[in-house]
């Protein structure tokens, strides 16, 4: 989503600015550009692009342009098409700059006001009405900007961050937050602001994390903050710099690189949180067990990569736990007549912690009679986990790849032990769960073995090369792995893929099936495998092309319909996780062979934090 980089310092900003695009850049974007005022010859310049930050960055070289204060942002389109009039920052009377992350639901009936006031429109987007209502505000500079900015947000509908900037003023950026991430990054002599930490960590540690509705000012040296008209602080919080997650080392790709750190970081997840013979209830938090005492259902809420964890735990904890479980995706959840059972459990999955959606989720949950929400999140400082009862981080890492890997099996390894936890409240033996536990510590392992397909997968990938559709078959906990890895097709390849339960093939998507659409089945060893089978020779009686990722105990063999790859002996309890890791390897060697964009695909973001409306 949309990213947004401001500073202010004594010397010149522009290269922090462009560093700072640079490291939001995996957010996805399609159009950047930069506003900078240069105190000492009071000259406001901006400069926009369309396209990749490393175009902005060259047309700077040839501009000289300079400033001890400026705004960046880098554009993923909502309203109106990816053009350089259209790419933030947007101007009113080329005097007032802002840059703005979210939907300004209600920007049509502003910007007809707006119209009648004798302000003119040069772009298509929601963003621009802002600009015009912060300068009208203004009134020719006798209401300050700070007030201005209160004046205008209270106007608006849906979600912003916003950075906004003033030729009149170049000792000062406002910013405001509601819906969308904002942090303010504390120097010395010198402030920033930012989307995401991530973006400053060339130039410092400490961040002030604004809250819902905040508005501050922030000056070389004082940063103050309103909040509902009151002057309030916030805490400072320390960063640690992730530089080595930034970067891809010896990987072409970040995704490739992220699909590789899964061993690693599914251990650091378990680390701490599983003893030789048992999950370790306190690494939920001090509280955890006395509100797991009352849990009797649990509801998932999540988006995306996320909800299809959501729908892996569900078995798991009805399998393990014995208990209830509903999933829900996040954008219609709250849309809903929700009905809460009492002892319910309110979970919510978020790589990121902002995604908007989810937050809108949570949010509405907490007016509900929920025992408690836990936020399973990879960000120890985003929203979700400020907002939140309780919650359990994934370690992770950052994840720069559009197309979350890492993020995934991290949130089912922790999924799989609350199932565990809550199980101990519905008859789960000792023995029982020692024995889960020493099968959680063989994942490492697991997933490395499955990494040792790749060779085999980067050859099977060259004949989807030229495939426009593909088909993702699978049954009980193994449908919502393949409709991850259909998910991870489509995003990376643009191919299009969907995915059905194997047994409903007969219902409809059997129409599809021939030589040229491949379809991709899921085959673990368990109850179902026969049911399976027969599901694939329909298949195979139709003409289909198969690719069976098939456990290596089971008797499936290659022949001319068919094409069988053997995924490592795995415990059914186990077998989600391990077999998503060669379907994340299939999509990216097909992305590869098509010469997509792997790590930055078209028209999508790594965290989108605002409504999906």
């Amino acid at each position: 989503m949309c990213g947004i980089v401001g500073a202010i310092a004594e010397r010149n900003v522009s290269d922090i600015l462009l560093e700072g695009l640079k490291r939001l850049e995996y957010r996805g974007y399609d159009s950047a550009g930069i506003a900078l005022l240069n105190s000492n010859s009071e000259k406001l310049s901006d400069l926009k692009t369309v396209g990749k930050v490393e175009k902005l960055v060259k047309s700077m070289t040839k501009a000289k342009l300079r400033g001890n204060l400026g705004i960046a942002h880098t554009r993923w389109a909502t309203h109106g098409k990816p053009t350089v009039a259209n790419a933030h920052p947007h101007s009113s009377a080329k005097e007032l700059f802002i840059a703005h992350n979210g939907i300004i639901e209600n920007y049509q009936r502003l910007r007809a006001i707006l119209k009648k006031d004798g302000y003119s429109f040069k772009t298509e987007t929601d963003s621009e009405t802002v600009a015009h209502l912060i300068h009208k505000e203004r009134k020719g500079g006798k209401v300050s900007l700070v007030d201005a900015t209160r004046k205008t947000v209270r106007k608006l509908e849906g979600a912003y961050g916003l950075c906004v900037i003033d030729k009149t003023l170049p000792d000062q950026i406002v910013v405001a937050r509601s819906g969308s991430p904002l942090v303010i990054g504390i120097g010395i002599g010198e402030n920033f602001v930012a989307s995401d930490p991530l973006a400053l960590g060339q130039v410092t540690d400490r961040f002030i994390y604004l809250e819902e509705g905040d508005v501050a000012k922030v000056t070389l040296d004082n940063i103050e903050i309103w909040h509902d008209g009151e002057k309030v602080s916030r805490s400072v919080t320390t960063v640690k710099s992730r530089t080595k997650d930034a970067e891809k080392g010896e990987y072409k790709h970040f995704m490739l690189k992220e699909i590789y750190e899964q061993g690693k970081v599914i251990k650091d997840t378990l680390d701490g949180r599983v003893s030789k013979t048992k999950v370790l209830e306190q690494a939920f938090g001090v509280n955890a067990g006395e509100i797991f005492d009352n849990v009797k259902n649990v509801q998932i809420v999540a988006c995306g990569t996320s909800f299809h964890a959501g729908q892996i735990a569900k078995y798991w904890l009805e399998t393990i736990a014995k208990i209830p479980c509903a999933v829900d995706i996040a954008s219609d959840y709250r849309y809903r007549n929700i009905i809460v059972q009492p002892g319910t459990l309110f979970v919510t999955i978020s790589q990121s912690g902002e995604t908007a959606d989810t937050l809108a989720a949570l949010r509405y949950a907490k007016k509900k009679q929920y025992v408690a929400n836990l936020a399973i999140c990879n960000v120890a400082t985003s929203s979700l986990v400020r907002e939140s009862n309780f919650c359990l981080l994934t370690m992770a890492g950052r994840e720069i790849g559009v197309a979350s890997t890492k993020a995934f099996t991290t949130q089912l390894a922790l999924l799989l032990i609350l199932a565990i936890v809550l199980a101990r409240r519905t008859g789960l033996k000792p023995s029982h769960e020692a024995k889960l536990v020493k099968e959680l510590g063989k994942l490492p392992t697991l997933i490395d073995k499955a990494l040792n397909l790749n060779k085999e997968i980067k050859k099977i990938a060259k004949q989807f090369s030229n495939k426009s559709h593909s088909l993702f078959l699978g049954r009980g906990i193994q449908y919502p792995v393949a409709k991850e890895g259909a998910l991870k097709l489509k995003e990376i390849s643009y191919i299009h893929a969907e995915a059905y339960p194997a047994g409903e093939l007969k219902h409809g998507p059997l129409a599809l099936v021939d030589s040229k659409m491949p379809v991709i089945a899921v085959a673990p060893n368990n109850d179902l495998l026969g049911k399976l089978r027969a599901n694939l020779s329909e298949v195979s009686a139709r003409g289909g092309k198969l690719y069976v990722f098939a456990h290596e105990s089971i008797s499936f063999e290659s022949d001319k319909s068919s094409k069988v790859i053997n995924v490592p002996n795995c415990p059914e309890i186990l077998a989600p996780i391990v077999f998503t890791v060669p379907l994340q390897l299939l999509s990216y060697h097909v992305a590869i062979t098509k010469g997509t964009d792997v790590d930055h695909p078209r028209n999508l973001a790594k965290s989108v934090t605002v409504e999906q409306v």
